[in-house]
This record gives structure tokens, sequence and C-alpha cells, in this order.
């Protein structure tokens, strides 16, 4: 039995995929791309585009497309203001903004341009303030400038600061559209996405009198969950949450490894939404290893706050008691996860603590906006991020590529780290990934 296939078409919409599941004639490819999130579809298209004559697929152990990271995100378009100068992650942001904005401007994607204030609320956090302003100079973030607590209310009249950093390039668009929208690229020149094929096994093809010029050409099956496979010549993985089995599997390294964090966010209640007009950020304190709360619109209307961030005892946990077995053994036993919490004891006791009692959240909220009360919000959506970590308790904070020896290791290259803004830098991250597949496997 040959897995299921989307094919190409506009019929089934942006935001659904239901409705079009058929058999493939065909389970050969020369590129297999795994996982169907929004960096493997856009490095999927990206590939297809420069090598149209060559055959692609993309795997998705869901049913759906983008339904992980990529559909639980805050749907900022970032700017690039935090990113070290002259990092990975600074360029491919600063690139990647710029892509985004013009390809929903060509396929009538809707997006708002609205802005971000990163807001000192203490004297103490004006020089952080000002070296972040400099470093998004060094980027090349588009319009940026510091203003006065005046210049902040005229701007969000309820949010009181005492110096902000004002990017108006920021802004808000729905990733799991843009995802499924790289679908539709991928499918309209060929590609085949194949949903409900959760990969468990690499190997390389045993030939046969019957199929030995596949076993030639097509060496290396990958077989799902089911026990259906197909053929292909190079695999790329953009596993996420999974990277690390994905990797292991292959017989590469599981370094560095994959340790769920969950964030959940609060809403403001739609007749209080009118307190927020953009994106409202703290300054970033490099005491944590974590943002802080923020005030995100959505593209709905809706007003994020938050998130929080408390490891999550599921990879795909969203709930509070959402409980794996492995994944929660997978992490407390990584020694890396515990140099991180004992670095960090009393920021994770913090935000536990904030996770469970609504009015520790509305207390940090409050240093923005005072006008909010614990009546003014409910409790919202969640997202878990795969936050990679080495042994040494550092988060992984750049790009990791990776591939191995040997059959199947020196034909699989695995993209470890994908980290936020992964889905701003979607098309920058794509075009250097394409690159690596081109450099490694000779396309």
């Amino acid at each position: 039995m040959l897995p299921p296939l989307l094919r190409a078409g506009r019929a089934w919409g942006r935001l659904g995929l239901s409705g079009l599941h058929q058999r493939r004639r065909s389970s050969t490819f020369d590129v297999v791309v795994v996982g169907g999130g929004i960096v493997g579809l856009a490095s999927a298209r990206e590939l297809i585009l420069r090598h149209p004559s060559l055959t692609f697929s993309v795997l998705e152990k869901e049913k759906e497309l983008a339904c992980h990271q990529s559909g639980h995100n805050s749907g900022v378009i970032h700017s690039g203001i935090y990113y070290t100068p002259g990092s990975l992650k600074a360029k491919l942001c600063v690139q990647g903004a710029a892509l985004c904005y013009e390809y929903c401007d060509r396929k009538g994607i809707p997006y708002k341009q609205c802005g971000k204030l990163i807001v000192a609320v203490e004297q103490e956090e004006i020089p952080r303030l000002k070296a972040l302003y400099e470093r998004g100079l060094l980027n090349n973030v588009r319009d940026l400038k510091l203003i006065s607590a005046k210049e902040i209310q005229a701007k969000e009249p309820f949010c009181r600061g005492v110096m902000a950093l004002d990017s108006p390039y920021t802004g808000i668009v729905n990733y799991r559209q843009v995802a499924q929208s790289y679908a539709e690229d991928f499918q309209e020149v060929g590609g085949a996405v194949l949903t409900d094929f959760e990969v468990t096994d690499l190997e390389m093809a045993k030939e046969s009198p019957s199929e030995s010029e596949d076993g030639v050409k097509y060496p290396v099956v990958v077989r799902n969950s089911k026990g259906e496979e197909i053929r292909c010549q190079h695999i790329v993985t953009c596993a996420g949450l999974y990277s690390d089995r994905l990797s292991e599997i292959s017989g590469c390294s599981r370094e560095p490894r994959i340790v769920p964090f969950r964030g959940d966010y609060l809403v403001l209640k739609p007749e209080k939404c009118y307190m927020v007009k953009g994106n409202i950020y703290p300054v970033p304190d490099p005491r944590f290893p974590f943002l802080g709360v923020h005030f995100t619109p959505r593209m709905d209307g809706s007003v994020w706050l938050g998130p929080n961030a408390v490891l999550a005892f599921k990879r795909e946990g969203y709930k509070l008691y959402d409980f794996s077995a492995r994944d929660f053994i997978d992490a407390v036993v990584y020694s890396g996860l515990w140099k991180l919490v004992f670095r960090n004891i009393s920021y994770g006791m913090s935000e536990m603590y904030r996770a469970c009692f609504l009015s520790a959240q509305v207390k940090q909220l409050q240093k923005f906006i005072p006008e909010v009360t614990i009546s003014d919000i409910l409790r919202g959506p969640s997202g878990v991020r795969a936050q990679a970590l080495d042994q040494d308790g550092n988060l992984v904070d750049d790009f990791v590529f990776d591939g191995g020896t040997g059959d199947i290791g020196s034909r699989v290259l695995h993209v470890r780290n994908a980290p936020s803004p992964a889905a701003t830098s979607s098309l920058a991250i794509a075009k250097m990934i394409a690159d690596e597949v081109e450099r490694r496997f000779g396309l």
C-alpha cells in the first residue's frame, strides 16, 4: 500500500487540506524532504524551483501541514533587532522579513505592518535598550529609532515606559497560511506532498532482480510507522521537535538534543483589545534564557499576552497535563537539561509559578499597561518550542546542519536547529538549505 498524496491545485484552499488524499503511482524520488512545517515546505519549494527536472516529495507525519511550531507561534514578522551582528540569525532574519513581505504581496496573503515597541519600564534598562538600538543598526534593520515616554503614548496610548525602541517594519501574519501557500507552489510545479507518513526507519535498498534498477538509482528506503515505504536518492530533514530522533535513525549524532518548552499565552477579552495597537515587547534581560512576556496583536483582531516558558512533558504537549513517558524520560535523563535548570533555578521557579497563577502573569503585564486587570484576560493557546540544547546546558542559538558518513549518513542533510525567527526567515533559510543540498549532494 502506498501512502496518501495531496495532488497539486488550489481547490483545497490555503487553510484546509482535506478531501484530496489519493494514491500515488510512483514511490521513487530524487530528493525527499521530511517535515511539512514552514522550513521544510520553503526548502522543498526552493529546491524544486531550482531543479525542475528532478522529482521531489515532502513527507509529513500529520494528516495536515504546518500543525506544530508553524501553526502554534506568535505570528510576528521580526525585523532582526535582537541577534548578534554578523550572525546567521541576523542576516537571515533581515533578508527573510523582506522576502516574507514581498511573497505575501505577490500571493495576496494578508498581513499587517503594525510595528513593535521594545519598552524600557525602568531607568536601569535604558543602557540595554540603547545597546539593542546599536545592534539593530549594525544588522541593517529598517527605520529603527529611539522614542521618549511621550512618543510611546502617542503610538500606544495605554503603554507606559521611560524610553522605547520603535521598529515600524515589524509585522504580523498567519504563518500557517504562508506555509500552505508554499505547499501550493511546490505542488503546482510537480512536487508531491505525502501526509500521514511518519518516518520511522531509513535503510539502504537490498537489490533483487525485479528491483535492481530502483535499488541502484534510488538506494535509500524510507519507511513509515505503517510499514509503507518510498525510495529516494537523498534526504533533507526539517523535523523540528523530532530532529534529534531522525538524526539518530539515520546513524548520525543526537547532539544537540531537543528539549521541548511549552509557552502558554493569555488573551485579552475582545472588548479590551483596543488597549493594544502593535507589538509591545520587554527589553531582554541577558541573565535569563527566554525573552519574557509581551503583547502580540493577531490577524484575527485578538491580542495574545505572553508566553511563559516551562518544560513540556510531551514534545507536542500543548496542554498542561499532556504527558509522554518517552519524551519526559528523554528530557530528564539528559545532563544538559539539568545544567540549564541549575543555572536558572530562580527563573524556572518563577515561570512555573506564573504558569499556575494568572495574577502573577498580570503583574508582569501591568509593568507595560497598568490598566490591564485579571478580569480582562482569559487563558489562551499554547505552543511548544523545539529548543536545541548541548551537553553543557547551553541553548543552541544558531542554525545547525548535520550529516554523517556511510551509506545512509552521506545521503542525508539534517537541519538540526532552525531557531526563532525561523518562520520570518523561512524563504532566506530555504535558499541556504538549497545551497547546502547542492554542495553536499552535487545536484
